[in-house]
Order: structure tokens, then C-alpha cells, then sequence
């Protein structure tokens, strides 16, 4: 009898994080220093507006607002992410110092509070056959409120990491992400089309400037002398700490919405959007809310982003070998003799990209 391997044969191993650890080593050994930190920081500074123009041009509201009548599952995931996530961090105050430095803690309770992902959720809701239409909206509804929600709960719950809610951290908040934003937005009927045409050389340009982000923030951690603070032996206990927080998300997501009544196909949407954080809406809004002290900020959300990639593509190849999902299969392969088939172009989704 044939045995099934209990993982798969190639891991997510997402190569843009490995880009991201060698601009962190190149921040390292060469920071930016004078002139060039001046030159980087102001190059940053345009990035993230940059970056926050083309996630609002190429966010569609109307899309997101025709999912409106599913309103009770886009609950349920946007109150794992920003209720429950939140408290699970709030709770984690209790490692500090034992197992996460203050620093470290900082970072930690960050990755609490960024939206969730889409194009990832998307995925593997499709892999493990759930329900991609109510993934694809309850992503887009995270984004939204997460460029309002994400400063607020940063400044209300980190305290002095962050500076607190002052007149201008509100207007860098404003002016570098929901100006850039609300002004894609606005231009997406104009500009939605030319993005759509250039999506790959724009990819570039989005992955790039996030580059552009981690090498300034962890070139000003250099020059602040903070990476002392972290010893190979603390990155365990943060990476140990993180696989918990992952896993109780994981557990809450699937079984609480098995508890509110969710069928099968809704539970996976929920837990793979509800469980996961964005690295590339995070990256960004540390910048701006965490300033010198964005290295250490954005480091467990970069360790976060790739646990959440190799465990979540495991359970997803798992969830569709489950023998609900084959019975759904077989329901949704006999739906076209029941009536004619969809107009071309409607009610159709796209098969995902590889998540990043």
C-alpha cells in the first residue's frame, strides 16, 4: 500500500523573503550612512506613498461591496484580524522579558494589527477548494479598514514603540498612506486599465520599493546600535512564540467558525484569510509608524510571512483530500447540466497566482 508523504515535495520557500534577508544583510554590511541615509530615508518616504497610490488604484470597491450579502463571514475575518489576533498579542505582554526583549514584543504585537492577505488567501482557499469569492472579498474588506485601522490599533496599543497618536504621527499617517490611497481610488477608472496591461513591470516596481523600505529601516538599526539586542537564541524563542500564535489562529479560525455555523467551503475562506497578515502592507506602515525603529518592528512579520506560507500550503493540500471536498468536487462538476452555463467573462474567477 502506498503511503502518502506528509509534506509536500516543495515547500512555498517564497523567494521574495530570501530577497528580503539579502537586502537585510546588505544593510548590514554596507548601511547607509550621511547623505545616502538622508537620499534613502526620503527615497522611502516616496515608496510608501508610491506603493499605497497603486494598492488604492488597483483595489476594486465595487467588487468588494458586492460581497456585502456574505456579510457575516467578512465579520467573522475581519474580527480575527483585528479583535482576535490583537488580544492574542496583548496576551503575549506575559513573554516579556523571559522570551521576547521589549523590542522584540514591539514587532510581535505589530504583526498583530496588519490586515490580512489576499492574493495568498486566494490561493490556497482554491487549493483546498473553499470558497474563493468570499476569500477574494473578505481580503479586499481586510486591506480596506487595515489603512485606518492598523495605525490606530498601533498607536493606541504600542504605546511609546510608536511614538503614540500625536498631531504628527497622525499627519504622516495621513499624508503617506490614505492620501496616496484614497488618490488611487479616485484615478482607478482612469489608470485601472494601464495597470492591468503593465501588472508584471509594476510587480517590480511594488517589490522594489518595499526593498527600498527594509534596506533604509534596517540600515537606520545599524546606525542605532539596536541588533545587539537580538541573539540567535532570541530569534528561536520569537520563532517559537510565532509557530503558537499561528497555530491557535489556525485552531480558532476552522473550529469557532465551525461553532457560528459555517459550512465547509466558508470555514476554509475563513480560516485562510483570517490567519494570515500581510508582509507587504505591514513593511510599509512600519516605516511610517516605527521610523529608526522599524527593523526590529517588521522582523517577526517577515519571520511570520513565511511560517504562514509552508504551513498554510501543508493544510490547504490536506483540506482537498478530504472526502467533503471530493463530494463537492463531484456537486460542482454535475452544476452544468442543471442549466446553461455562464455568460463568458462572468462569475468566473481566475485561477491564483503562486502567493506570495
Amino acid at each position: 500500500m502506498n503511503r502518502r508523504p506528509l509534506l509536500p515535495s516543495r515547500l512555498p520557500v517564497d523567494g521574495y523573503v530570501l530577497a528580503l534577508l539579502g537586502t537585510v544583510g546588505l544593510a548590514a554590511l554596507l548601511p547607509a550612512t550621511g547623505a545616502a541615509a538622508t537620499a534613502a530615508e526620503s527615497a522611502a518616504t516616496g515608496a510608501v506613498a508610491l506603493l499605497f497610490f497603486l494598492y488604492g488604484a488597483r483595489l476594486s470597491t465595487r467588487e468588494a461591496l458586492d460581497g456585502l450579502r456574505h456579510w457575516r463571514l467578512h465579520l467573522t475575518v475581519l474580527g480575527c484580524t483585528f479583535l482576535v489576533f490583537p488580544l492574542l498579542g496583548l496576551a503575549a505582554r506575559g513573554l516579556v522579558p523571559a522570551v521576547l526583549t521589549p523590542q522584540l514584543y514591539g514587532g510581535f504585537l505589530f504583526l498583530c494589527l496588519v490586515p490580512s492577505t489576499i492574493q495568498s488567501s486566494i490561493a490556497f482557499t482554491s487549493i483546498a477548494r473553499g470558497n474563493v469569492p468570499a476569500a477574494i472579498c473578505a481580503g479586499s474588506f481586510s486591506s480596506l479598514a487595515g489603512i485606518v485601522l492598523t495605525p490606530l490599533l498601533a498607536a493606541a496599543l504600542l504605546g511609546g514603540s510608536t511614538g503614540g497618536l500625536s498631531a504628527d504621527g497622525l499627519l504622516r499617517i495621513v499624508l503617506q498612506l490614505l492620501v496616496p490611497f484614497l488618490l488611487g481610488q479616485a484615478l482607478r477608472r482612469w489608470v485601472g486599465g494601464f495597470l492591468t496591461r503593465h501588472r508584471k513591470v509594476l510587480g517590480h516596481v511594488d517589490r522594489g520599493s518595499i526593498l527600498l523600505v527594509v534596506y533604509t529601516a534596517f540600515s537606520q538599526g545599524m546606525a542605532a546600535g539596536i541588533w545587539h539586542l537580538v541573539t540567535p537564541g532570541r530569534l528561536a524563542l520569537l520563532l517559537a512564540a510565532e509557530a503558537v500564535l499561528l497555530a491557535l489562529m489556525l485552531a480558532l479560525t476552522w473550529y469557532g467558525a465551525g461553532r457560528l455555523g459555517f459550512g465547509r467551503a466558508d470555514r476554509i475562506a475563513i480560516q485562510f484569510a483570517g490567519s494570515k497578515k500581510s508582509l507587504a502592507a505591514g513593511l510599509p506602515m512600519a516605516s511610517v509608524l516605527f521610523g529608526a525603529h522599524a527593523s526590529l518592528a517588521v522582523l517577526p512579520l517577515m519571520l511570520f510571512h513565511q511560517m504562514q506560507l509552508m504551513v498554510c500550503a501543508v493544510l490547504a493540500k490536506r483540506r482537498a483530500r478530504d472526502p467533503e471536498a471530493a463530494a463537492d468536487a463531484g456537486t460542482a462538476a454535475a452544476l452544468p447540466e442543471a442549466g446553461p452555463a455562464p455568460p463568458a467573462g462572468r462569475d468566473r474567477i481566475a485561477p491564483p497566482a503562486p502567493p506570495r
